[in-house]
Formats: C-alpha cells, sequence, structure tokens
C-alpha cells in the first residue's frame, strides 16, 4: 500500500495559492490526478505481473489470479481519510511478495505436482494420480519481477506529470 502525497514542493505551494481560489475544483482536480495515477500504476504492476509468454512456469502464475489481483484489491477513487486524500495499490494474493522480491528455492517433494507432458507446466495431478515431483534442483534462486516497484515509479511519474499540467492551466487562466 502506498500514499498519494508525492508532489514535487515546488508544485505544491502553486497549488496551494490557487486553493485559495477555488478550493473545491482543486480538491476534484487533485483527486482526479490521484486515481489517473493509481490507473496507469495498476496497469503497470499488471503488465509486469505474471503470466506472460516467457514467463516462470509455476502453478501460482499460470492462471492470472495474481495479475487481476491489482485491480481487484487496489483503491481507486480517492478517499479522505485522517485529512489526506488517499488511493492504494494493493495486491492481497499470499504469494505475491514471492513473485514481487524473489525467494529461494530449496530442493523438496511435493507430492500431487506433475509436468504436464504436453506444454510442459507445472499442474496439481488430476484426483486419483499418485505421484509427484522434486523441484528447486535446478533453480536455487527465483529473480522477483518487482512489480510493485515498476508500478511505484510509474505512478509517481504520473502524478508529477498532471501536476505541472494542472499547474500549468492555473497558471494560464490568472
Amino acid at each position: 500500500m502506498f500514499r498519494n502525497n508525492s508532489f514535487k514542493k515546488n508544485n505544491f505551494s502553486i497549488l496551494l495559492k490557487a486553493a485559495r481560489n477555488d478550493k473545491k475544483q482543486l480538491i476534484n482536480n487533485i483527486k482526479n490526478i490521484q486515481q489517473t495515477a493509481t490507473i496507469e500504476a495498476i496497469q503497470i504492476a499488471a503488465e509486469k505481473t505474471p503470466p506472460s509468454e516467457d514467463d516462470i512456469r509455476g502453478t501460482g502464475t499460470i492462471t492470472g489470479t495474481l495479475k487481476s489481483a491489482w485491480a481487484r484489491d487496489s483503491l481507486v477513487e480517492s478517499k479522505k481519510r485522517n485529512g489526506k486524500y488517499i488511493t492504494v495499490l494493493a495486491n492481497n494474493e499470499y504469494y505475491a511478495s514471492f513473485v514481487n522480491d524473489g525467494h529461494r528455492m530449496d530442493k523438496h517433494f511435493v507430492p500431487g505436482l506433475i509436468i504436464n507432458p504436453y506444454n510442459g507446466l507445472l499442474e496439481k495431478a488430476p484426483p486419483g494420480m499418485e505421484g509427484g515431483i522434486m523441484v528447486g534442483t535446478k533453480t536455487k534462486y527465483v529473480v522477483g519481477k518487482y512489480m510493485k516497484e515498476a508500478a511505484l515509479v510509474k505512478y509517481y511519474n504520473s502524478l508529477n506529470e498532471q501536476a505541472e499540467q494542472l499547474i500549468n492551466n492555473l497558471e494560464l487562466n490568472k
């Protein structure tokens, strides 16, 4: 989760001056900026999240659940909390941090896990089928995808670009 308070200081002082003239309109503009930046951040996070054509093969990442969780779990509509307007970028899937940050793979046996002979993907074995596979034999560490970090960069860049556009519009309307 991150809070939206990243206006550049010089931009913020210009916006404060504009607030004296039309506070309600300025608040609506800032809320719209936050919402747009959050939507763009969600899009980047989803783009960086597996599955993709040349991506990792884990059973938890082939369904698209992790990817769709960004839109499901994030709060796009700007809400006032403790005197501040916020939006939230979130992914509440239990394994999101492992995919984002990376994780080590210890060699261990996983019962009921098979490699599909037709597509090479890891899958749960059908009911009644016994067996399993040893994992962590080739890969000792799975590198993170850093979806959240890419989304935050996009969020802050978008927020500042839009704030500068708003300021330019305010200066033109003086």
